[in-house]
């Protein structure tokens, strides 16, 4: 049966909702009446109605605002989305004229400038004719994929950016895959059209054959050179501005559909922190209107609700967070005078509020062992150095970071903290140190899963470029490491070729260095998580030993001239070691210790000439380059202004 309803449904439907309102008052005022004159009440249920089903009715009632569009920038890595969010910042007038403004503004983390990629999640909007436009600058590297799934609980569409050489890579994928699974548009903005090796009609193909593949319809296609702020519907004509991007947002992009006279309902999808505010809950209202000086519902669940009041409330205006009295629904806003709000909670209306679904997030693939630390040298450059203060930063880390996780380990002072990967874990140790906290690392580790008493590890897809000169090493070194090459192909006309491999994350772990030594550091490795699958099997992921200090002591030139003939040394003349700590990397399988202190011995003969040593640079090995060298033995000492490695008493290694 085909039933057809008259245009103005939404008219018919609220003018029969108000004469049903008006006939159940008139109920009320005979059931107040014929009380007076009887203790018998009219049964209020004779037409199946109460007010309550009436008003849900009423705030079921859907509205599409026009004035706001809410999107998410996404990409992979070092494709262009914070250059690009720079530009369309800059033509939006946001900056004066005769304003500085830093490159990649969004990214205002000391850590992300030094690295040059996003780690955080970044909330602006802009103003375009007369539609505001907030912005949310997303992490394009796999490790923070966690923050790309939150911030998509506050959009509506997203701008896929897609480098005009590479193409779509394993992150474009899973951004791609993670925001369909919303139901949210797509623009696809194919980016860096300026580099002469360009090749758009490539990069759409590719693109769209992702898009089939995710059982997606084709979207619309805008081109760019994020550096020079130009945009256009084709390559070769390019407007002056950022023009058409504007217009294919608004005219693509969908405003927020909400339940404008519903209760109140905003879901948390980020935290920030501010001594004088405390804690600022950052997210979109859904549904109602929120108040300055409100007294609200925080909710997980219908039963696990508490109550607390709006303080301060702020909307994002251009680049600043601007104070508002009172934010309608569609609207992305920041909170505070909750003290204890999380993300993934609901602040609901305070009397008929309800929860929105929570927040989900794929599970964490790495783990690592945090421990107090306990060489000669502890205390000297650290702040904080007990178990407390390292239980206090890494259970708070895991408010704001959901894709992290903390558990206690088999000691008091030892943490084991799960993350998406090495360089997840390895952004928390360094914001730690620079906090001042002294601790120690253990080596990575995957994490497994048993199911049908068949142990599955975690496997990833690597996409490797690399100059053709290096190829061979490079699969080599893969190889070695039970990945399987799945496809291949020439990227431009620079000479480079890009393969994409299955590998276990296992696999992965110290594999960026080997690559850039073998490549004499031209090619560039990039990851994400693909599935669990059965155990590869055993693996060998370092064929050299550990140069070991002897004693506690100071290096000297003397020793280190000889010790260096052994390996390649971390440390130089002039350096305080104690025993156990590693100083160079052997050249020969297996550890060897050496007495790196040793002075020559003086006599009472006089030499025509002294000896000239000549000593090599010693290895500059950073945090990163530390995590992915150690082994099952081996610890990371991290200090506020050091990082050293040493040899972990409590473990003794298999074979020696």
């Amino acid at each position: 049966m085909l039933l057809i309803l008259p245009l103005n449904f939404t008219a018919f439907y609220h003018s029969r909702v108000a004469y049903i309102s008006g006939y159940i008052k008139q109920i009320e005022m005979e059931n107040a009446k014929f009380s007076k004159r009887s203790s018998r009440l009219l049964p209020f249920k004779l037409l199946n109605l109460s007010a309550d089903s009436v008003a849900a009715g009423k705030k079921s009632s859907l509205i599409t605002r026009r004035d706001i569009r809410n999107i998410a920038i996404v990409a992979h890595v070092d494709h262009g989305k914070t250059t690009l969010v720079d530009a369309m910042l800059k033509q939006a007038k946001v900056f004066r004229e005769n304003q500085f403004v830093q490159e990649r503004i969004m990214d205002s983390n000391d850590l992300e400038r030094e690295r040059g990629i996003t780690i955080l999640s970044k909330n602006t909007s802009i103003s375009y004719k007369d539609t505001k436009i907030n912005i949310i600058d997303t992490p394009g590297h796999s490790d923070f994929g966690g923050e790309v799934e939150r911030v998509l609980n506050m959009v509506e569409g997203v701008l896929l950016v897609v480098d005009s050489v590479e193409g779509p890579m394993p992150q474009t994928r899973f951004v791609l895959k993670k925001a369909l699974e919303f139901g949210h548009t797509v623009i696809v903005v194919v980016n860096k059209i300026d580099r002469p090796s360009a090749r758009p009609d490539f990069v759409i193909n590719a693109t769209f054959e992702l898009f089939i593949e995710l059982n997606a319809s084709d979207e619309q296609v805008i081109y760019a050179s994020g550096i020079k702020g130009k945009a256009g519907l084709s390559p070769e004509n390019l407007a002056d501005d950022l023009g058409p991007l504007f217009e294919a947002i608004v005219r693509c992009i969908p405003g927020p559909t909400i339940k404008k006279d519903g209760a109140l309902q905003m879901l948390v999808t980020n935290t920030e922190y501010d001594e004088h505010k405390g804690r600022i809950a950052i997210g979109r209202l859904h549904a109602g209107e929120l108040q300055k000086g409100m007294d609200v519902k925080v909710c997980t669940t219908e039963e696990a609700c508490r109550y607390g009041r709006i303080s301060e409330l702020f909307v994002y205006e251009n680049f600043n967070r601007v104070p508002a009295d009172t934010v309608e629904a569609g609207d992305i806003c920041a909170v505070c005078g909750i003290g204890d709000v999380m993300i993934g909670e609901t602040i609901a209306d305070r009397s008929s509020g309800k929860p929105l679904p929570g927040i989900k997030i794929e599970e964490p693939t790495v783990k690592m062992a945090f421990s107090i630390n306990t060489s000669p040298f502890v205390g000297r450059e650290g702040k904080y150095v007990t178990s407390r203060n390292l239980r206090d930063r890494l259970y708070r880390e895991v408010e704001r970071n959901l894709a992290m996780k903390v558990e206690d380990g088999e000691t008091a002072d030892t943490f084991i903290v799960s993350g998406r990967g090495t360089l997840h874990i390895t952004i928390l140790i360094e914001n730690m140190r620079r906090e001042g906290y002294e601790f120690m690392v253990g080596p990575p580790k995957v994490i497994n899963k048993r199911e049908n008493d068949k142990l599955l590890e975690p496997f990833e897809i690597a996409t490797v470029e690399v100059p053709e000169e290096y190829m061979g090493p490079v699969v080599e070194l893969l190889g070695k490491r039970r990945g399987q090459m799945f496809d291949m192909e020439g990227i431009g006309s620079e000479g480079t070729t890009l393969v994409k491999y299955k590998i276990p994350t296992r696999g992965l772990l110290g594999l960026r260095n080997a690559i850039l030594t073998a490549s004499r550091g031209t090619a560039i490795l990039n990851t994400i998580f693909d599935s669990y699958e059965p155990w590869a099997g055993d693996m060998n992921t370092r064929d050299q030993g550990s140069l070991v200090a002897f004693e506690d002591g100071t290096t000297t030139s003397y020793a280190l001239s000889s010790s260096q003939e052994r390996g390649q040394m971390f440390v130089g003349p002039g350096v305080e070691v104690y025993k156990g700590q590693i100083v160079g990397i052997h050249q020969r399988p297996g550890d060897l210790s050496l007495n790196v202190c040793k002075k020559k011995a003086a006599t009472n003969i006089r030499s025509n000439k002294e000896q000239t040593v000549i000593l090599d640079t010693p290895l500059d090995y950073s945090l990163d380059d530390c995590i992915e060298y150690i082994q099952e033995d081996e610890l990371v000492e991290v200090t506020p202004s050091s990082v050293r490695m040493c040899k972990n008493p409590k473990v003794v290694k298999k074979g020696r």
